[in-house]
């Protein structure tokens, strides 16, 4: 059974709304500072979705080593989004399917939704998803705190 309830407020913001110092978790990990390398099963469609946003993801220490694998299925969930698209403007969105008899002759066709749909609507769940956790929407990315420059990541600031 998984947890229960909303999950837990980021470190960060509970510092910012000055929660209780035992409430403020001072020993969050953080990633080590890291080489981000798309990994090897990422197909040609999604690595230009990760060339195109990775680089300044990463500028901006919203995507470090640890986050690699759901940035990649966020990436591959683009690429087939997009795949799905083009079939679905191709074929249209209504399509026509063979209906059989008993014997397995085919005796006619019947208008219905194209199966593309389905594949569209997964991939659409699965960017939505993934890409929350990486502040890819404009509401997303307002609950997202990022550092200044100059700035550690350690307990240090946070409590400061």
């Amino acid at each position: 059974m998984g947890k229960r309830g909303p999950a837990p407020k980021p470190t960060q913001l509970r510092v910012l709304h000055g929660d209780r110092k035992d409430r403020i978790n001072t020993d969050e990990p953080a990633p080590s500072a890291g080489e981000v390398v798309p990994p090897e099963w990422l197909g040609a469609e999604a690595l230009d979705v990760w060339e195109e946003y990775a680089p300044d993801l990463e500028a901006k220490r919203v995507l470090t080593s640890w986050d690699v694998e759901a940035f990649a299925a966020w990436c591959d969930a683009v690429a087939r989004r997009r795949d799905a698209a083009r079939h679905v403007e191709e074929e249209g969105a209504v399509v026509e399917h063979p209906v059989f008899n008993k014997n397995g002759d085919q005796t006619g066709v019947r208008m219905g939704k194209n199966a593309w749909l389905l594949a569209l609507d997964t991939a659409d769940a699965q960017v939505r998803a993934y890409g929350a956790r990486f502040g890819l929407t404009p509401s997303d990315r307002a609950s997202l705190k990022i550092p200044n420059e100059g700035e550690g990541l350690g307990a240090e600031r946070l409590l400061s």
